[in-house]
């Protein structure tokens, strides 16, 4: 009887941690993948894989970090026009 209790909220448990994941979390994969290729951890046949999978990670840090950085401008108030006088 207690192994159908586990079996039952271990699907809730991955599930909760699956929506976990953040943009701190790609950006930490992103340094282990960094880590691990300086320290030879992959094979010659897995670097093409691994560099296809960086690069796609890469660019998509980089057009939140864009998308980040637009909101924060749209969200500033804009400067005061000043006359010269």
């Amino acid at each position: 009887m207690a192994d159908d209790t586990t079996q039952t909220t271990a699907p809730e448990t991955q599930a909760d941690q699956t929506a976990d994941l953040s943009i701190n979390d790609l950006n930490a994969m992103k340094v282990i993948i960094d880590i691990a290729s300086s320290r030879g951890a992959f094979k010659p046949n897995e670097m093409v894989t691994i560099g296809q999978t960086y690069i796609k990670l890469t660019n998509f840090l980089d057009q939140v970090a864009k998308q980040a950085e637009a909101q924060k401008a749209a969200q500033q108030p804009a400067a005061p026009a000043t006359t010269g006088a």
